[in-house]
């Protein structure tokens, strides 16, 4: 098993490098752009309704679960006629997008019920967090190249200590956008759930990124 280290001691300065820093740049830039983009629709519900459609068939996607616009689109509209399976699991990571929205405009805080809602929401259960070993990570010759925590403490443990530095403002000073990359990183890397923690992961991601850059695109439906 890999042992995974907690966040708290890590240090900010070791991602200030050039090439980190000049993706930064970037990335930031284009989220100003979007942001300027938006505040300029009158119905910005639009755009946020889109824009939580495309990212559920994009991440879904990464799963194997495949569909398309049109079948999203009609379903949505037309719920009551919902036929086909792969749709409905993107509409569910809609759904779960909206539950994790919901749960920070409360408190303001991505806490680990929070991301425990998430998951139940896609997944449809309420199994919470592994209690039971979770899946190794296998390389194409079959030899196992990493392990999750197997112990339901360590998960428990890992998973306050994320939830400390997520919301934690003093734990790491560094920039929004690199704070979210190690998030997810030790997300994936706990591997708390049963299943779902790709797109449960992903979703953490979109909510830490709108909660710290885009607040004022937001628009409660």
């Amino acid at each position: 098993m890999t042992t995974i280290p907690p966040l708290l001691h890590l240090p900010p300065t070791r991602f200030e490098t050039p090439a980190i820093l000049k993706q930064l740049a970037k990335a930031s830039r284009k989220l100003a752009e979007l942001k300027g983009v938006a505040a300029s629709i009158p119905n910005q519900g639009i755009l946020i309704n889109t824009l939580g459609i495309q990212e559920a068939k994009d991440s879904s996607a990464i799963e194997n679960i495949v569909t398309t616009h049109d079948e999203l689109f009609k379903d949505d509209a037309f719920p009551e006629t919902l036929a086909n399976p792969a749709a409905k699991e993107v509409l569910r990571y809609r759904q779960a997008l909206r539950v994790g929205f919901a749960a920070v405009r409360q408190n303001g805080l991505i806490t680990v019920n929070t991301i425990e809602a998430i998951q139940a929401e896609l997944e449809q259960n309420s199994a919470g967090l592994r209690k039971l070993p979770g899946t190794a990570l296998k390389n194409g010759a079959g030899d196992t190249v990493y392990t999750p925590p197997q112990d339901h403490a360590i998960i428990v443990t890992l998973m306050r200590d994320l939830e400390q530095f997520i919301n934690d403002p003093e734990m790491f000073d560094a920039d929004p956008l690199i704070k979210m990359a190690l998030i997810h990183h030790q997300f994936e890397s706990i591997h708390p759930f049963y299943d779902g923690n790709g797109r449960t992961g992903r979703i953490i991601n979109v909510i830490y990124n709108n909660i710290k850059r885009l607040s004022g695109v937001i628009v409660k439906k």
